[in-house]
């Protein structure tokens, strides 16, 4: 028994001499963040997500991050091993393609052709025959990053999202202890494939959505929990600003509903650990270097809320045991109510307006 221990403190000793003497995997920078909103008003905290109806996947799939429907009536998701599933109205879910990447956001365009934002491919397009292609997949002679989420102006141009720089997106952890903002918003022309950048230096730039009067872009900064407004035309065309922030929760995606207001899908509730810390360096740099089975995982929160073109909070909806849907990615607006979207779950969902 005393040999046991004695090995035990050896290990021990032996795991804290690691984690302070190996290279961290990261070079964390302080990061300041303002103070969470309190739950209280159009943010108090409810159960009206668990009214939500399921949608459940095929057998064994999972992570229906965003759900887009054609002018059919059909719903479309990705997964997390690369499917693009539809599934019609009274018929089963149907596989069309694996993107061999991670689909995440999704939009029609005008021809009703399937955009996609793949994590790991790029910026694809899903014609109405089957055939899949690369849109964008590199800028200025480098791959992009985390290709997240995307939307389609009146005009044809693609708007997406490059959340991370840094790091993949299986790495999305220590792109939040890094602290440095990689992330970016792009223009895509489909005419003549033509990459404008709109914005750098964002947060893990995640959810993109278009003004009603195409004046400007909504994106999410998913690890500054805000929402920043980048302006196309007019006075302020180039400029970028802050209009909403201080979010108790993690901004993913968002989209613009028919009276020009936006729905915000809320990935969890702020991590109080990164809080806390984020601020000290050295901490965040010990805290990378633990492997990921240790790394501390929230639990499961179903959140969404509703702003105005002002970053004005409306309402919200959660599900604080996430018994209907959490770590909800995308809600999407249509005539009959929302579709939810969520990163992990075996479900996809609709809340009836």
């Amino acid at each position: 028994m005393k040999i046991l221990f004695q090995i035990l403190i050896l290990l021990v000793i032996a795991s804290g001499l690691y984690l302070v003497l190996s290279p961290a995997p990261v070079d964390a920078i302080s990061v300041q963040v303002p103070p969470a909103q309190t739950f209280s008003g159009a943010l108090a905290k409810n159960d009206r997500l668990q009214s939500a109806e399921i949608i459940k996947l095929p057998a064994g799939k999972q992570g229906g991050e965003d759900v887009a429907r054609d002018h059919h009536g059909c719903l479309y998701t990705g997964t997390l091993e690369g499917a693009i599933l539809r599934r019609c109205r009274n018929k089963r879910w149907e596989t069309l393609t694996n993107t061999g990447g991670r689909p995440l956001g999704l939009h029609f365009d005008g021809q009703q052709n399937l955009i996609i934002a793949d994590a790991d491919k790029g910026l694809l397009r899903l014609t109405q025959d089957g055939h899949l292609s690369v849109l964008a997949d590199t800028f200025e002679g480098k791959k992009l990053g985390v290709v997240d989420d995307v939307d389609i102006g009146a005009d044809g141009t693609i708007y997406f999202s490059d959340a991370s720089q840094r790091y993949p997106l299986t790495d999305i952890v220590k792109d939040i202890l890094d602290g440095r903002p990689s992330g970016r918003l792009f223009a895509l022309n489909p005419d003549d494939n033509t990459l404008t950048l709109l914005a750098d230096q964002l947060a893990f730039a995640n959810g993109v959505a278009v003004a009603r009067d195409q004046h400007y872009v909504m994106i999410n900064e998913t690890f500054r929990y805000q929402i920043r407004k980048v302006w196309l035309k007019g006075e302020k065309a180039g400029q970028s600003e802050i209009i909403t922030q201080g979010l108790p929760g993690m901004p993913d995606g968002i989209a613009r509903a028919a009276d020009g207001s936006y729905w915000v899908a809320m990935y969890g509730l702020r991590p109080a650990l990164v809080d806390a810390i984020h601020d000290k360096p050295w901490l965040k740099n010990l805290l990378a270097r633990l492997p990921k089975a240790l790394a501390p995982v929230p639990e499961p929160y179903g959140f969404i809320l509703q702003i105005n073109e002002d970053g004005e909070i409306l309402q919200s909806f959660h599900d604080q045991a996430a018994v209907a849907i959490g770590e909800v990615t995308s809600v999407q607006p249509e005539n009959d109510g929302l579709y939810l979207g969520t990163l992990h779950m075996d479900r996809i969902a609709k809340l009836r307006f």
